[in-house]
């Protein structure tokens, strides 16, 4: 994709990028809410979350493939958007938790299928831009972290347990109207000229997912990913919970999760200013143990919510900096032909992660209380800074030509 067109297309992109991550953000802490309110407890809660990403394991490398060999993200992009659309009318509609459960899975499934196209539409763009322009895209899903809690907590207001059951479908409903509102930018985009396929032939030569896996620095840096993934899921999941525990109303947990969210846009719409100074290398190991230890310090029994929201500043804008820069190292490791099935790669790891980090921690929130989760997230986050080390040193980019980067 020409410099131009990926200026033109990459608002419109955004756009639509922050109106289903708001709908998804507004649905996510929800399925919490409406676990609670159908009687579930923490384990439930944990096997709910990894519900959420089962369907994608299926898909997420096919897709990939697909939009490698004919280029065509966004009609990915655009059934992904439906997807989230009809995703919380049916969580709304769940009268169980096998049904929830359900519903949570159809939701995560439009959520792997609208990043694969948006994430492939980003890396078919010019390699100079490639951190900033991720940087941009995951700003974006960090604004809807932001907006969807603070609309959900200001919508449920000082509910609480059952009493939140008719509340949570109503909001359900409107976050499929705000995911709507991100269709008319799918229009747009479908309309545009589609970035050009990879040359005849070359998807079929793609390296498979066991030669990606060889490269250097891809296993650190799909552990890296899924590890801050991961523990963005469980904070969404657990936060409402341990505030539900303090007796925090959920207006207030929504104001923390939002804060989360704020940091990390801040340090994500900073990095081309982080990157001028620190290494890819760096930044990314800074980002996996800082998450780790204020994670930590959010479970402390004695953090009231001043302690909580700064930890969740610190932590937030922490945890905003390794996923942009690990989609740019992943899509370096690779050809260019197979860009998409090397980032579909990382979202397969990603929800590997998802599957099996929840529900490890579901156990240990079932056996130690919500703040059991948390440790166990926290714990992930500092294996996954050792990893850092052997992700493959930086390209000197057009702001660090000449001058080496300070470690």
């Amino acid at each position: 994709m020409s410099a131009a067109a990926a200026r033109r297309a990459l608002p419109v992109l955004l756009l639509c990028v922050v109106c289903t991550q708001t709908a998804l953000n507004v649905a996510r802490p929800l399925i919490s809410y409406r676990a609670i309110a159908l009687g579930g407890d923490a384990l439930a809660i944990g096997l709910i979350t990894s519900a959420y990403a089962v369907l994608s394991l299926a898909v997420a490398l096919p897709l990939g493939r697909f939009t490698d060999r004919t280029g065509r993200n966004t009609v990915v992009l655009t059934a992904g958007t439906v997807l989230l659309v009809l995703g919380p009318v049916l969580l709304a509609a769940a009268p169980s938790l096998p049904l929830l459960a359900c519903a949570a899975a159809l939701l995560g499934f439009g959520h792997i299928v609208f990043m694969v196209g948006g994430q492939g539409f980003i890396a078919r763009m010019p390699d100079a831009d490639l951190d900033r322009n991720f940087g941009y895209f995951t700003a974006a899903v960090s604004a809807g972290q932001m907006l969807g809690p603070l609309l959900a907590g200001a919508l449920l207001g000082e509910g609480s347990g059952a009493d939140l059951a008719g509340p949570t479908a109503f909001v359900l409903v409107l976050a499929g109207l705000v995911a709507a509102a991100g269709l008319p930018s799918c229009v747009l985009l479908l309309r545009a000229p589609a970035p050009r396929p990879p040359v005849a032939g070359s998807a079929d030569a793609a390296p498979s997912a066991l030669h990606m896996l060889r490269s250097p620095g891809m296993v650190g840096g799909l552990f890296t990913s899924l590890a801050l993934l991961a523990a963005v899921d469980l904070l969404t999941a657990y936060l409402p919970l341990i505030a539900h525990e303090r007796g925090i109303a959920p207006a207030v947990a929504g104001v923390l999760l939002a804060l989360r969210s704020a940091a990390s846009i801040s340090s994500r719409l900073l990095l081309p200013r982080l990157l001028r100074r620190w290494s890819r290398r760096v930044l990314i190991g800074a980002s996996s143990l800082g998450a780790g230890v204020f994670l930590a310090v959010l479970t402390l029994p004695g953090a009231g919510v001043a302690g909580m929201a700064i930890a969740l500043a610190v932590g937030g804008f922490l945890l905003g900096i390794g996923q942009p820069l690990t989609m740019t190292a992943v899509v370096k490791s690779v050809p260019g032909h197979a860009r998409g099935a090397a980032l579909a790669l990382r979202l397969w790891a990603n929800r590997t992660g998802q599957v099996a980090i929840p529900a490890v921690a579901g156990v240990a929130a079932g056996a130690l209380g919500a703040a059991g989760a948390l440790w166990f997230a926290a714990l992930v986050l500092v294996a996954a800074s050792g990893t850092a080390r052997r992700t493959p040193a930086d390209e000197p980019g057009p702001d660090r030509a000449g001058t080496p980067p300070q470690r």
